[in-house]
């Protein structure tokens, strides 16, 4: 399997029915059969990249970061993906910035069992052609507590070359900040890609209007994001519309929404 291969098979899964909102589970009947994502962006990293130790530092993650050959001891590869939200789910976001609106909320949470299908089907495809691979997110030994995890795949997509950080510590891409990251850890040897970048918020230009817009009031210039104050809101959202809950307001009606805003 080749880089071609990957971004075929990932094409051809965005047009699955999965990736459209089905009418039982529509919060209102206009949004039956909308799609959630268009087709994604890769970087590939190599397993054994320094980057990955230096998520151990106390500083970054900790050292309860499991690095990709302590998931899989004979990785090669981090391939790390992001499916950016199609226009209809980001502009239906901008149009009230103090609550998500409906195709967010599906966007967020019917995107994320998305997400975990893809990633397990292109996971099964490395393993049924020869290579061991693994999604650690999904693993049985991923661990998340409080607001740190022993994988991170934001993280992952920086050391990996896919973009950098923001002020709201989304990661910021050719194609902006607005959507979800997936990753595999593999044995498949695939070529690392080049970073276009040599610091952390490099392609954040601290604008500040991810700050304006967040309702939480969990972000701003000088202290960056207040996880606590940003989860808090997510509760109450979740109150009112469980299952489905999110937020995303520091993703739509920014430079970098759907574009890397240096370039």
């Amino acid at each position: 399997m080749d880089k071609q291969t990957i971004v075929r098979i990932a094409s051809e899964f965005v047009q699955t029915e999965i990736n459209y909102v089905s009418s039982d589970k529509a919060l209102n009947e206009e949004l039956a059969g909308m799609k959630i994502f268009d087709e994604p962006i890769f970087a590939y990293g190599a397993a054994d990249d320094e980057g990955f130790q230096l998520l151990k530092s106390p500083s970054v993650i900790g050292e309860h970061f499991m690095k990709p050959r302590e998931w899989l001891p004979s990785a090669n590869t981090v391939i790390v993906y992001f499916f950016p939200f199609t226009d209809e789910i980001r502009e239906s976001n901008r149009k009230v910035m103090s609550w998500p609106s409906n195709e967010w909320l599906h966007g967020r949470i019917d995107g994320h069992e998305f997400m975990r299908e893809f990633s397990l089907f292109l996971n099964s495809r490395l393993n049924d052609e020869g290579y061991k691979s693994l999604v650690s997110g999904l693993d049985s030994r991923f661990k998340s507590t409080g607001f740190t995890s022993n994988w991170s795949e934001r993280h992952a997509a920086y050391i990996c070359g896919l973009g950098t950080f923001g002020l709201s510590k989304g990661i910021i891409m050719e194609k902006g900040t607005a959507g979800r990251f997936g990753s595999i850890v593999t044995e498949l040897r695939l070529k690392p890609d080049i970073k276009k970048y040599n610091s952390i918020y490099e392609y954040c230009i601290n604008c500040g209007v991810c700050a304006e817009n967040c309702p939480a009031e969990a972000i701003s210039t000088e202290k960056g994001k207040d996880h606590k104050r940003c989860s808090d809101f997510l509760d109450i959202v979740k109150e009112k519309h469980k299952p489905y809950y999110g937020c995303g307001k520091c993703q739509v009606g920014v430079p970098c929404e759907n574009r890397n805003p240096k370039d």
